[in-house]
């Protein structure tokens, strides 16, 4: 089995942030979303990984490299412009051969893994196999209506009045019956190729497709929130390592990890958070989950539930709470309200 990845887009809801990195690169417990889905396929035994790119695949490429550090062999595959998840589909072909495939959206996160979704798809074998997952308002979603048997019967694209709760997620399991439905399809009225039309086509022939509810914790990491969110579940299963210097009038509190080079004094963490590599805080209050990058300085500050990306600077500002301080930021205090503030940014000041 193969895993195609896909990883273009253009991260419209994660703005300011998608301006400068891709929003598959955000780190969460300070790892990019990426690095998770590529351990998901190699806890799996998928090692020969196509990850569909567009204009920022360089930045992908810097991250992941040929992925032989992460243990498997990465294929680019680029896209010139998103025409679709069956257009990934189609244009991976040379890439994918007859295999079987897992296809995989490179910003969810499935917290759990995948292995017993692969094993059931290895018995099994449908045609398709899609992971679904049980949500309060499915019409957002591609949604799959199933039988007693849990077999796709139809598939509806964002229902204004869905007969079901189970919510398409980003990962699918395929033979090679989807590149002839990849092939039968035509653009939908976004002109897109629709992975949900492949699949419809499918069930329409009478092919087996079935759907596997996923029970673990998942969230498509599109939204600031959904990424503090995904950081707290993760920063929950932390366990305390100590490699950098804390000093004695510092103190760790709970679940902590201070990575090889980080400096703590005269501080307090709380946790569970992560202190990045090379990363100074001084006469600073961190609490619970938060994630602090590499490289950053956190002087007289204070902060919970956060994550502050690599080379920020963080000055003399207390309660600073649920929030995403981007690379190279600097975030202080004045006497005054003076702001740089970029395109889609979002700020909230105090009255």
């Amino acid at each position: 089995m193969k895993a195609l990845v896909l990883s273009g887009g253009a991260g419209t809801r994660l703005r300011p942030f998608s301006y400068s990195m891709p929003k598959q690169l955000i780190p969460i417990a300070n790892k990019p979303v990426l690095e998770y889905v590529v351990g998901n396929l190699r806890e799996i035994g998928v090692t020969e990984i196509g990850i569909i790119v567009g204009d920022r695949a360089e930045e992908i490429s810097d991250v992941l490299g040929d992925g032989s550090a992460l243990g498997v062999a990465i294929t680019y595959i680029p896209q010139h412009a998103p025409l679709g998840l069956a257009h990934c589909v189609k244009i991976a072909r040379p890439f994918l051969g007859d295999d079987d495939f897992v296809m995989y959206l490179g910003d969810n996160m499935l917290v759990e893994g995948i292995s017993e979704i692969a094993d059931e798809f290895a018995e099994v074998r449908p045609s398709a196999q899609v992971v679904v997952y049980k949500v309060p308002d499915p019409r957002a979603f591609g949604v799959a209506e199933v039988d007693e048997n849990s077999r796709v019967t139809r598939l509806v694209e964002k229902p204004q009045e869905p007969r079901s709760d189970l919510a398409m997620i980003g990962v699918y399991f395929f033979t090679p019956l989807i590149h002839q439905a990849v092939d039968a399809i035509e653009p939908s009225w976004r002109g897109e190729l629709e992975i949900t039309d492949a699949l419809q086509w499918l069930v329409t022939h009478e092919r087996d497709v079935r759907a596997r509810i996923y029970s673990g914790f998942w969230k498509d990491t599109g939204k600031v929130e959904d990424v503090l969110e995904c950081n707290r579940e993760l920063l929950q299963r932390l366990r305390t390592d100590i490699q950098g210097v804390v000093d004695d009038e510092s103190s760790l509190i709970g679940e902590v990890v201070v990575e090889e080079g980080a400096r703590v004094v005269r501080s307090c963490i709380v946790g569970p958070a992560i202190i990045g590599a090379g990363t100074l805080v001084e006469e600073s209050i961190v609490g619970p989950y938060t994630a602090i990058g590499a490289d950053c300085r956190i002087t007289e500050a204070g902060m919970s539930d956060s994550i502050v990306l690599s080379g920020a600077y963080v000055h003399n500002v207390s309660g600073i709470e649920t929030s995403l301080i981007g690379r190279k930021a600097r975030v202080g205090s004045a006497k005054q309200h003076r702001l740089v503030v970029g395109d889609d940014a979002h700020v909230e000041v105090a009255a």
